[in-house]
């Protein structure tokens, strides 16, 4: 499947910079509140290394977690068994998903969802999602829209270094530059991450990652839910319930149903 793959060097740049509870854009708050009735499992696809799905842990909630990279989830469980909490981590393949388990909610934080790069797959994963969820179980992602802002001119440069400071002394810097770009006819970028870690003014250690973003319109995105089974979908804006979507820089959080 052609997800963005998160490396050891991508994982230790998001743990730093994806804090566990860290609510973006207050995303972590409306996702507790919408899941606040559910008494069955739920499950966090593409979970990253549980910036969500810990504090729901810590809040009670039983929750499981999936995801394509192996370093995101053995951080994860790091994490977890830090703070005493027990939960299923399973390794996999979206688009082939089998869990043991059907669940009352499934959701998508922070936009993960778009990084699954070719639009055949994204539907089949919906498909596998909706398979997951048990009778009037409910799906709940959010999802964006690319800048306005982009030039043509990016594309094959590299543009500024970021660098990370981690706790041990060692430092990551991070470049990226943007391979393709068709966001408004076929809505996706393909970029190039490349990370280099440094211990004491030495390089030790390189890492690149394709990074892919695949764009929906908003209404599109409700028109493929509604294709795939799910009912009674919902959008809403900026992590505010109900709150209508009125321009292109907001971020959009979908509810749907399965029937």
């Amino acid at each position: 499947m052609s997800y963005s793959h998160y490396g050891k060097l991508g994982t230790e740049v998001y743990d730093l910079t994806k804090k566990i509870g860290g609510s973006l854009d207050g995303d972590l708050e409306y996702y507790r509140d919408k899941l606040k009735s559910c008494k069955g499992r739920i499950l966090e696809a593409m979970v990253g290394s549980g910036r969500v799905t810990i504090p729901l842990l810590e809040s009670g909630f039983v929750v499981d977690g999936v995801d394509y990279s192996p370093e995101m989830l053995a951080s994860c469980s790091k994490r977890c068994d830090e703070r005493g909490l027990k939960v299923n981590l399973y390794e996999a393949d979206l688009q082939e998903l089998s869990l043991p388990y059907k669940y009352e909610a499934i959701i998508i934080p922070g936009g993960s969802f778009l990084l699954i790069e070719q639009r055949k797959e994204a539907i089949q994963v919906l498909q596998r999602l909706y398979e997951h969820l048990e009778p009037g179980g409910r799906l709940i992602l959010d999802l964006f829209l690319p800048d306005n802002d982009f030039n043509s001119s990016e594309i094959g440069k590299f543009g500024g270094i970021a660098t990370y400071n981690l706790p041990d002394g060692d430092m990551i810097t991070m470049e990226s530059k943007i391979l393709e770009a068709d966001l408004f006819y076929n809505q996706y970028q393909v970029s190039l991450l490349k990370y280099e870690k440094w211990r004491n003014g030495k390089l030790i250690q390189t890492e690149l990652q394709r990074f892919a973003l695949r764009w929906y319109g908003v209404e599109e995105f409700i028109y493929i839910l509604e294709k795939v089974g799910f009912s009674d979908v919902v959008v809403s804006a900026d992590f505010v319930d109900g709150k209508e979507p009125t321009h292109a820089n907001q971020k959009f959080v979908y509810e749907a149903v399965r029937r």
